[in-house]
């Protein structure tokens, strides 16, 4: 039989603000020791008040406009009801019924809403028969957006999150790296019969929700999502149930267990946090959405767009600017250096994505190296000053130690000779030695010359233009 998944995510991001939602301690997720950024007020001491952090309203805001949401009129915090170690008042402030943003839309997949509460402390279990809570993320201000249950598979899940991370870091609402929690995403996955027809059995309709937690990489979602929809459908084929529960993902072993039963929104007892206003957001000068749009950076897909029509380079470098944020920056300058020369700014693009990135994955930083010089590289490549050996030879020398271009190739004997005289007393030399393959060129085997073409090359350590060579030889053999 088939079977048809239905995902829904939940992402949960941590903003980037100066202190917590409700108190003035520091949001540093980078602090080492523990419990150390806490106050009376996180800790949920009586008698205590919280007050509203406006930047991370902001944040939560400009991340709505961004995605095409709608600013609510009206909003307020709740406070959600439940016991775990890790919150120490007992309860979350959160929002229920009256969101920041409601709509949306990204990579295609509808969004239900996004709305802004606090982030829980984190607990260890790894130090004896006892467990060790840490509450210096608790209190941080952290985003949570659901998408409608609309994604059919787990590559769209994993692609809609990496896209999320990449607009909320360029609009620098939030680092969001995963391997430190900053953003983690849940799943809610469900699998239904794709073939029903008229009077089989109705509860096979509709699938049941099964949400699994705290996916902390792009690879545990979409492994998490496939191991989801395999279980599902398997329970079903078999004739069984699927339980409504809360599930985790263990990495090891590449699937999903059961955590508890889901909880439904009644068992929160949700309620208006009595200690914070109400917020009518329309009063709001700083709130208004195209205040808020006017603050937007160029988002990924506007700069892709931009890219593609400005430049014409091939899609998979765009990407590459797109995701690395300093290096698109790079390759900007270089671009405003080259006076719209189309072929330099390709061949920029080129070395730029192969030959720097290469350099750079190998340790190598781009301290020493700046737009101006590498754009001079570029120009001496298209001029044909330098050869493809010499231009990486120069490029990885002036990584390493800066300098001006021309001076570090002819340091490194990298630039090309034009002097057809010298050249060809080494053709002459090369044809002596490789009588073979000459007879071989003679006899019609063309492959021939690009050897012939090599061993000139290998003789002038690449400081030969190969169009002169090609030329000399071609005359030459005759």
């Amino acid at each position: 039989m088939s079977y048809k998944p239905t995902i829904g995510l939940e992402i949960h991001s941590e903003l980037k603000t100066k202190t917590k939602m409700f108190c003035g301690c520091a949001n540093n997720p980078d602090q080492k020791d523990s419990n150390m950024n806490i106050c009376p007020i996180c800790m949920g001491h009586p008698g205590t008040l919280p007050v509203i952090n406006k930047d991370a309203v902001k944040h939560v805001l400009k991340t709505g406009v961004a995605l095409k949401g709608k600013i609510a009129g009206f909003t307020e915090f709740d406070r959600k009801n439940y016991f775990y170690p890790d919150i120490p008042k007992g309860y979350q402030i959160s929002q229920y019924k009256y969101p920041l943003i409601s709509g949306g839309s990204l990579n295609g997949v509808e969004i239900t809403r996004i709305h802004l509460e606090e982030d829980t402390g984190t607990s260890s279990h790894d130090k004896g028969e006892f467990s060790l809570v840490n509450y210096n993320r608790a209190g941080v201000p952290l985003m949570e957006l659901v998408t409608e249950p609309v994604i059919k598979n787990a590559k769209e899940a994993a692609d809609f999150a990496r896209e999320l991370q990449l607009i909320l870091r360029v609009l620098g609402v939030s680092e969001a790296n995963m391997e430190k929690g900053e953003m983690r995403v849940e799943a809610n996955v469900s699998v239904k019969r794709s073939d029903l027809k008229s009077g089989e059995r109705s509860d096979l309709k509709l699938g049941t929700k099964v949400e699994v937690k705290n996916l902390n990489s792009f690879r545990a979602v979409e492994r998490a999502i496939e191991y989801e929809i395999e279980r599902q459908s398997a329970l079903l084929e078999a004739g069984e149930k699927v339980v409504q529960e809360t599930r985790g993902w263990d990495e090891t072993k590449q699937k999903t267990f059961s955590q508890r039963q889901k909880e439904e929104s009644h068992d929160y007892r949700y309620f208006p946090e009595p200690d914070l206003p109400k917020i009518n957001l329309k009063e709001i000068s700083w709130a208004d959405e195209k205040s808020l749009r006017n603050e937007l950076p160029e988002l990924p897909e506007e700069k892709r767009e931009r890219y593609q029509k400005d430049f014409g380079i091939k899609k998979e470098d765009v990407e590459i600017y797109v995701n690395d944020l300093p290096l698109g920056k790079f390759f900007e300058d270089v671009v405003s250096k080259l006076a719209g020369d189309k072929k330099s700014i390709t061949l920029a693009s080129n070395y730029i994505t192969s030959d720097l990135t290469g350099l750079l994955k190998a340790g190598k930083t781009m301290d020493k190296i700046n737009s101006e010089s590498f754009a001079a590289l570029i120009k001496m490549i298209s001029e044909g000053i330098l050869s493809s050996r010499g231009a990486k030879d120069t490029l990885a020398k002036l990584v390493e130690d800066g300098g001006d271009p021309k001076s570090v190739a002819e340091a490194l004997g990298a630039i090309q000779k034009n002097d057809k005289e010298s050249i060809m007393a080494v053709v002459v030399k090369v044809i002596e030695k490789n009588s073979k393959v000459v007879s071989d060129y003679k006899a019609g085997k063309v492959t021939a010359l690009q050897f012939l073409i090599g061993q000139v090359m290998k003789e002038t350590k690449g400081s030969a233009r190969p169009e002169v060579i090609k030329e000399l030889l071609t005359k030459a053999l005759i």
